[in-house]
Parts: structure tokens; sequence; C-alpha cells
């Protein structure tokens, strides 16, 4: 039996799809979705899962669904770019990964795939690539999201010492289809396509397909080493060379406008603020800002050496979100008006 928990977020429903498409249907196993009471399951609509609701807060109610797991793949968390979540934060993404890791190694489950983050990692000088280390501290992060990937991080390594067979893997910026809960570049995606997205904060950074980020999850669970960490990565780009991406797979205009990364971070406080009164994911916040002007050159050359690992272009990645998006989130009649050009 799998276990998957965070198996209704972005790269969690694409995980299972791929565990299901990978299976040789002589061996079918089962795979067991781990997710919170208030979830709701139509990300993993038609797909054949075992459905176990719990908390990761609850150890108890992971001790449940655990017992009988070959393996478990941990996805769980909270993803925010924003700011005022430092407890949720610690208490899920730290405390809940410190529980799974404790359940793990409780009941004997022989291997355990972390997904973390590229942030849990220090930034190096501009210039220089992102590479694995096992020096994984708060303190040496920017942000709340980091600081609690890194802590969790550090977690299951402690563990792994205690005896836990687990790998750990990085994504960087994650894009791509199968976002029913559209994440913040997903938010930005369907704000182009809808025409509400007037002004962009240019910078660069590195994205990846969920899809080739869930064929390295299963990649590490099968080829990793215990205690390491593997860097998957894809391609960086501009926010400006996206823009033309869209443009051209839509026929929609990109914006013209380009506000000026010192003033987007000074008023990121007053974005946060703009999108909670709208009830939507804020698009650029100071954090986010930051990030865009960060180094993220990375390197998964390990991911690739070890694992096998692949991935597609940024442009492959939009251009199959457009269409997912159409096809399954821009149903209206008013919405399909608002999309630029039809495509044959």
């Amino acid at each position: 039996m799998i276990v998957v928990t965070g198996a209704t977020g972005h790269i969690g429903s694409a995980l299972v799809r791929e565990l299901i498409t990978q299976m040789p249907k002589k061996k079918q196993k089962k795979i067991r979705v781990f997710v919170l009471p208030s979830e709701s399951l139509k990300p993993l609509e038609g797909l054949n899962v075992d459905v176990v609701y719990g908390d990761v807060r609850d150890y108890r109610s992971l001790i449940r669904a655990f017992k009988g797991a070959e393996i478990v793949y941990h996805l769980a968390g909270i993803v925010t770019i924003g700011s005022g979540k430092t407890r949720l934060l610690k208490e899920v993404n730290v405390k809940g990964t410190i529980n799974v890791c404790n359940a793990c190694r409780d009941l004997g489950i022989p291997r355990l795939v972390y997904v973390s983050s590229i942030h849990a990692f220090k930034e190096p000088p501009k210039g220089i690539p992102i590479k694995e280390t096992k020096d994984f501290s708060p303190k040496n992060v920017r942000g709340d999201y980091a600081k609690s990937k890194a802590a969790a991080t550090r977690a299951v390594l402690n563990s792994v010492k205690r005896g836990l067979n687990a790998v750990i893997v990085h994504p960087t910026g994650v894009i791509g289809p199968y976002e029913y809960n559209l994440s913040n570049m997903g938010q930005l995606v369907m704000d182009f396509m809808r025409k509400k997205l007037l002004a962009i904060v240019d910078g660069s950074y590195d994205f990846v397909d969920v899809r080739d980020v869930a064929k390295g999850i299963i990649l590490a669970g099968k080829k990793g080493r215990k205690g390491e960490s593997y860097i998957l990565s894809g391609e960086q780009i501009t926010v400006k060379s996206m823009m033309k991406i869209l443009e051209a797979e839509t026929g929609i205009p990109a914006p013209k406008t380009v506000i000026p990364k010192w003033f987007a971070f000074i008023t990121g406080f007053f974005s946060e603020l703009y999108y909670k009164a709208r009830k939507q994911k804020p698009l650029f916040t100071s954090y986010s800002v930051s990030t865009l002007s960060s180094n993220s050159l990375t390197n998964s050359e390990k991911a690739k050496r070890e694992l096998g690992y692949k991935s597609r272009s940024v442009k492959q990645s939009l251009i199959d979100t457009v269409q997912w998006m159409k096809k399954h989130l821009l149903k209206s009649k008013e919405n399909k008006l608002e999309y630029g050009k039809e495509k044959d």
C-alpha cells in the first residue's frame, strides 16, 4: 500500500495520477490518500484511491492512515508567499512533519519521501547555483514559509539519524495542469486568461512542471539514497518571457505596465490586504517580489545523475496549463468570451 499526504494539492494530485499511471495492471497497489476532512476531493475525482481523513497535527490519525504502508509520500503542508501565518506554518509544516516521521518510525514504514522546497536551502551569492547541502537552519533563510521548510527538513534528517529510511526532494517554483486549488502562479495565469492581469513585476525564477516533479518524487522513492536531498528544478525564466508565451498561446495582449520592484516591495503589505479583501491569493507580496530578485540559479545534476530525473521547458508547461484551465476552469460562456483566440 502507498500513502500520500496532501493528495488534494497541486503536486499531490499529480503524484497520485502518476503513481496510478506507472503501476502495472496485474500488480495494482492500493493508494491511500490522507486529507483534511474539510478538503474538496475534486482534484482526485475519478481516481481509484482509498480516502482517509485526518490531520498531520493529530498523531493518532497518522497511525491509522499509515498502517500497512510500504512507502509514505509526505506532501501535506501550508504554502504561502504572504505574512501572518507563522504559527500555522510551525504547527503544520514543522510539527506535522515531525509527527509523520515519528509515525513512520513507530510503525516501521520501509520508506518515507518528504517533499520539501528549494527555499529550505541557504541562498548563495548570485551566479552560484543552489546545490544540495545538509545545512538546514531557519536562521539562514528568509520568510516564514522558508523557515518552516528548513526546520521540517532538518527534523526529517534528525529522524534519519535515529533509523528512519527517508529521502528528501526540493522542487523549485511549481507550475502546470491539474491545479484545482489555484496557487499564486496559477492565479496569475488565470488572471491573464481572464484579462484581469493589468500589470506585472518583472524578475526571474526557476519554474518546474508539476508532472516532472511527480515523476521525480517517485524516482526518489525508488532510487534515492537514505538521508539525501535532491533538487527538482526546471528552467530559469523572467516574468516578461512568461507573459510573451501566454500572449502567443492565448492571443491576449500581455500587460504593458511593469511595476518597479522597489515600489512593489514597499507596497507589498497593502497588496496583501487588497487581495484578502477580495478573497483571492495575492499575486505580489514583499516576499514574492524579494524572491523574484533572489538568486534562483539551481543545479539538479544530482537528481539527473542518481535518479534519472528529467524536466520539460517552461514554455510547454505554460501551454499545457492554458489548455487545461480552458477545459476545466473556464467553462462558463462569459469566461469563454473573455478567452482570446481559440486553438484548433
